[in-house]
């Protein structure tokens, strides 16, 4: 997402430093889980999380060679260790790592998703009460029908955004998912108690069952949550710059001492913010083409549900929550 439409907390949670200590605690999670039913000494556990340290730079140089991101980091990470690197990355397949990893990110997101809902909601809430005894004329078609609340419009916009809320609540934990099932799922080379002490260790759920990836309807079912609830802030914001036009001005965005409508008209105030969330929801809808289309992947996976979510679901969250916070 471009800096424009990005807030830095949100932004920090998918950086690449960010990213790749997401895989490393999922390595030590894996190897604690090791260690726990006896297969690793838990010294060399030790050693490892006392001494493995992600460098950026480094795993992008490696990465140049490998062209394999998951490969590049743990060469990297090895770099870092003793003999108890022959531990790294042991029984594992690159998708437990990037999507189990991903779930700790997408955790994190979504906390900082769910408080700005719940902001939103208080301040809708409180929109409600204010003008709860205000009339207004109540209009279909865009014409006159009969006078209402203005305070009505808002309780109407609240009930929906609590709809939205659990159903965000319920699509948020299908996407927080520990897949720890080794190449193809299938538990080869792994433990299946493996998957399980790790999602307990990271607070997340133990995926019933995997191929090689986690099943991306769980990606879709999330990102339809999120589209849903954005065409609210564009019902309220094609509300509030209708109702400002010219011709009607019965509502008016907040303009602050400085700011100018217009290079050319200084008369003017526009509703910025609120056409700003209307171009933003139209780019949200955009995005979740691509992301209902992730689910069907040649046999027990490939990588073309990668890119996708590396821009559009990642770009997705990111101007979601900057929508809900300006709206």
């Amino acid at each position: 997402m471009i800096q424009r439409y990005l807030l830095k907390e949100m932004e920090n949670i998918f950086s690449d430093e960010s990213r790749f200590n997401a895989y490393l605690q999922v390595e030590i999670a894996v190897l604690e889980a090791w260690s726990k039913i006896g297969v690793i000494p838990n010294q060399d556990v030790q050693k490892v999380k006392e001494h493995a340290k992600v460098d950026v730079n480094r795993i992008n140089e490696i990465e140049l060679i490998t062209r394999h991101d998951v490969v590049a980091f743990t060469r990297q990470i090895s770099e870092t260790l003793g003999e108890e690197k022959r531990w790294v990355h042991y029984g594992l397949t690159s998708t437990d790592v990037v999507d189990t990893s991903l779930s700790l990110l997408y955790k994190k997101a979504n906390e900082l998703i769910l408080k700005s809902l719940n902001n939103l909601l208080s301040a809708i809430k409180d929109k409600a009460l204010t003008y709860k005894y205000t009339p207004c004329i109540g209009r279909t078609h865009g014409m006159h029908g009969e006078v209402i609340s203005f305070g009505v419009k808002w309780a109407n916009y609240y009930d929906e955004l609590q709809r939205g809320i659990v159903d965000f609540e319920k699509a948020r934990k299908e996407i927080e998912v520990a897949k720890i099932s080794g190449a193809m799922g299938n538990y080869a080379n792994i433990d299946p108690r493996i998957q399980d002490l790790v999602a307990q260790s990271l607070n997340i759920e133990s995926a019933n069952i995997s191929t090689q990836v986690l099943s991306r309807d769980r990606h879709e079912k999330y990102a339809c949550a999120l589209t849903i609830i954005s065409t609210l802030f564009e019902k309220i914001a094609t509300e509030i710059r209708n109702l400002s036009r010219s011709e009607i001005v019965e509502v008016e965005e907040g303009f602050s001492k400085g700011q100018k409508g217009s290079s050319a008209m200084p008369q003017k105030r526009n509703p910025i913010s609120s056409e700003n969330i209307t171009g933003g929801v139209r780019m949200i809808r955009g995005y979740l083409i691509p992301i209902l289309e992730d689910n069907a992947l040649y046999s027990e996976r490939d990588i073309s549900h990668s890119s996708v979510e590396r821009v559009a679901l990642i770009d997705m969250i990111e101007l979601f929550y900057y929508l809900s916070n300006r709206l």
